[in-house]
């Protein structure tokens, strides 16, 4: 019984490694990637973070030098967290001009020239000991509309510092709005917001709570999204749009590529999609293991992320990825 041949061969555009490049549907450049970086008060050298393998607290000396190796290799943009020596209820350090944010602001912007782009976390997580991303009411929940006075206050804050990009993460309602009134009204129309429009309370985020030493009380699922909610992020990105974001995030990334792949679908302006660093950490435990091959699953992560829409991709694999993806 003799087997019909196939009508149809896709195989012969896999033949080979040039044929693949050839035809490959979905291409990341370097230009695309942003790095995270930390900045921690007093510190005077790198810190490891141990569970963030090749990812350190830098100290304010050092963070130009960061930027500039963003910029050598090719990278879109870098995005400031800051770890201050103090914290307080109202998370006060975030909008004084000398809080170690506002400085490493300044510092990354003077070595970035106009080579990179320089965006900054506009939150509270980092500077409330509480660990939340606003201020609390008396019965302890997250006071949506005073944090949105700090939220304008901060804004001011690191534009005059000189930032290219505010990354609105605390997921408040009406944050853009409150934040593009305030730089529009105080001359800073040219100053971009990233909206992190549809956050995720997730189980990815425990290594970044390390890396900027946080001390989380109860946890933030009242104002992040329910992981079982889609159509709650494209309303979410939608309103954000509306308010004047400039561009939006979808964050995790892996865990939510259908939710990215909706809001790239219907959105007019820029999506960004962070891998964060929970998806970071069980690339680099599995391959420190031998259990996966690590530049192949960090190009596989970043490919997908980017297939499903993603414009902008924020990784801390971010300076080898570009190397890697080079060579492809």
């Amino acid at each position: 019984m003799s087997v019909p041949r196939p009508v149809r061969r896709p195989r012969r555009l896999r033949t080979t490694p040039a044929m693949r490049r050839l035809v490959r549907e979905t291409r990341v450049d370097p230009a695309q990637l942003v790095l995270p970086l930390f900045v921690r008060e007093g510190a005077d050298e790198a810190r490891p973070i141990d569970s963030m393998p090749g990812v350190s607290q830098h100290p304010l000396s050092g963070i130009g030098a960061q930027v500039r190796r963003a910029a050598d290799a090719g990278l879109g943009g870098v995005m400031l967290f800051a770890i201050p020596s103090t914290r307080d209820a109202m998370g006060s350090q975030a909008c004084a001009t000398d809080g170690i944010l506002n400085r490493a602001i300044a510092a990354s912007v003077d070595a970035a020239g106009d080579d990179v782009v320089v965006m900054a976390d506009l939150c509270l997580d980092e500077f409330t000991d509480h660990g939340h991303c606003g201020v609390l009411a008396s019965d302890g929940s997250v006071d949506n509309d005073a944090t949105l006075e700090i939220y304008a206050s901060m804004a001011l804050a690191q534009a005059e510092a000189g930032a290219h990009v505010l990354g609105l993460s605390g997921m408040m309602d009406g944050q853009v709005a409150a934040v593009r009134d305030a730089l529009d009204g105080a001359g800073h129309a040219s100053t971009s917001v990233l909206a992190y429009a549809a956050k995720y309370a997730s189980a990815a985020y425990g290594p970044f709570r390390d890396a900027v030493e946080s001390d989380l009380q109860g946890d933030r699922r009242a104002y992040q999204l329910d992981p079982a909610n889609g159509r709650e992020g494209i309303l979410e990105a939608a309103l954000d749009e509306a308010e004047g974001a400039d561009m939006l995030m979808v964050k995790p990334a892996l865990p939510y590529l259908d939710v990215l792949a909706e809001v790239a679908a219907a959105s007019a302006v820029p999506v960004a999609a962070y891998h964060v660093s929970g998806e970071y950490s069980q690339i680099e435990a599995a391959a420190e293991r031998g259990w996966i091959d690590r530049r192949a699953a960090h190009l596989e992560a970043v490919t997908s992320i980017a297939r499903a829409g993603g414009d902008i991709i924020l990784t801390y694999a971010a300076i080898e990825l570009a190397e890697w993806l080079r060579h492809q």
